[in-house]
């Protein structure tokens, strides 16, 4: 049997645009989609749950190979369950999203993770967005997508995400915030190699809008034959 359609991988800082563009992407295109973001937060929040350090990578690890993984798409969005438990809001605050970086240090959580991820996308026709997708999980992925956007415009989507869902947040302490897991982010990925994959497109969105980011990650797979 052959591939569903091509792998597309989409990566990029916190607050690039990564999840939202993946998501319609997929949509457009007819994809399967999955946040392996989404996966890191889920074991940040079960540490958390559990009073359980994220730095502490011996039970960070023995945390990820104990969830058992679903995603579930719906008009609204994709769903996330671990363990049976819809934790889709759940994972989207401030501190899972925290916790969630530090453990993604671990590289005994990340293998456990990429090799849940790499099944996943094994017979194609996907749209993965996140940390390592198109270097550890999918090497080989025939388009890999970096999004970039400045610090500035990523703390007002942050604030914006975060009023949606009724949380006040000032804008110099988002900065700060992801300027700190930037530097965190990017030591941890270099650790494991190029980030981004040297092969990957960068597309700069600032000042771009959803629309205008999809169009043109579209535009990306149908010159690789979509």
């Amino acid at each position: 049997m052959g591939k569903r359609g091509i792998v597309i991988a989409i990566d990029g800082p916190a607050g690039s645009g990564k999840s939202t563009t993946a998501r319609r992407v997929a949509g457009r295109l007819e994809y399967l989609y999955l946040d392996t973001g989404a996966m890191y937060r889920a074991v940040g929040l079960t540490m958390i749950r559990r009073g359980l350090d994220p730095d502490d990578e011996s039970a960070a690890a023995g945390t990820a190979a104990a969830l058992e993984f679903d995603f579930r798409s719906e008009a609204s969005g994709q769903r996330v369950l671990i363990n049976g438990e819809d934790v889709t809001g759940e994972i989207r605050s401030a501190d899972v999203s925290d916790a969630a970086s530090r453990v993604a240090v671990h590289a005994a959580v990340r293998r456990i993770l990429v090799a849940r991820q790499r099944e996943l996308g094994f017979e194609g026709g996907i749209v993965m967005e996140g940390r390592d997708t198109g270097t550890a999980v999918f090497p080989d992925a025939e388009l890999k997508i970096f999004l970039v956007a400045d610090v500035a415009e990523r703390a007002r989507r942050r604030q914006r995400e975060l009023r949606n869902s009724g949380v006040a947040a000032e804008l110099d302490e988002l900065m700060g915030q992801i300027r700190e897991r930037d530097t965190r982010d990017s030591a941890t990925q270099r650790r494991s190699g190029p980030w981004p994959a040297s092969d990957a497109v960068s597309v700069d969105t600032t000042g771009l809008d959803v629309a205008a980011q999809v169009a043109r990650v579209v535009e990306l797979a149908r010159e690789r034959g979509v």
